[in-house]
């Protein structure tokens, strides 16, 4: 299945605005939620530039152009397919695809973030807080009762965080690079921790963070830990691109 004519954007290849994360230490993790967020611990992160938004279907777009990979199961879908929403349905191998592909056609290396760069650049310089605003709920965002009604919405539409990075936590769900273990936080490194070797999770998952457009409650808090195999490709699953500088 190829790109409609109206997701292709003409011309050269557009790379994403990236958004400079600080050198950050913060405390990951919470004593409130899921068992797997526990222990708070503080790590230290590196600076490093995460991209402002999800990675959006025009986006994706030139990739599957370029590169005749099958686009993914949604691509047809008037619900999934406006050239500004998060593309969605797509793998954790087709995103790594996308990064590799990105990092050839720019010249700079691309690649997913970790758990603890995502988490650190959801809380946007925020200590402890629920969500990327503050502890307010979610229910208080503007429009909160009619977003969201068939699928993502077009990224950038409300206010960044304090990082100034759209749609985190928010959306769709946004793959990480590590594998999965719901124990990782008791022994995690305190800097730069980039998830274990391998899963303990039968089938092997990948990490993802952020809320889903299918969610009850839209918006998951910061520390908030999800986790598929990464050959699924569920309709609230997108990414966005993180990269060393």
């Amino acid at each position: 299945m190829t790109a409609t004519p109206t997701q292709v954007a003409a011309g050269p290849l557009l790379e994403p605005a990236l958004v400079r994360i600080p050198a950050s230490s913060f405390l990951m993790g919470s004593d409130s939620g899921q068992d797997c967020e526990r222990p708070i611990h503080r790590v230290q992160i590196d600076e490093f530039l995460l991209a402002a938004t999800q990675v959006t279907t025009a986006e994706y777009a030139r990739f599957l152009a370029a590169t005749g990979a099958p686009a993914p199961p949604f691509w047809q879908d008037t619900n999934f397919s406006h050239p500004q929403q998060p593309v969605a349905g797509v793998s954790w191998h087709e995103a790594m695809q996308y990064c590799t592909w990105l990092s050839a056609q720019s010249g700079r290396t691309f690649r997913l973030p970790t758990e603890a760069e995502w988490e650190c650049a959801a809380r946007g310089g925020l200590e402890l807080k629920q969500f990327p605003w503050g502890d307010d709920p979610p229910q208080s965002l503007p429009n909160y009762r009619t977003r969201w009604q068939t699928g993502p919405e077009p990224v950038a539409q409300y206010a960044p965080n304090g990082f100034g990075l759209y749609d985190i936590g928010d959306n769709v769900h946004e793959w990480c690079s590590d594998w999965y273990d719901p124990n990782y936080y008791a022994v995690s490194p305190d800097r730069n921790p980039q998830g274990p070797e391998q899963t303990s999770t039968q089938p092997p998952r990948k990490s993802s963070r952020g809320g889903s457009w299918r969610h009850h409650v839209k918006v998951a808090r910061c520390s908030a830990r999800s986790s598929i195999p990464p050959q699924f490709q569920y309709a609230d699953y997108g990414f966005r691109v993180a990269c060393n500088g």
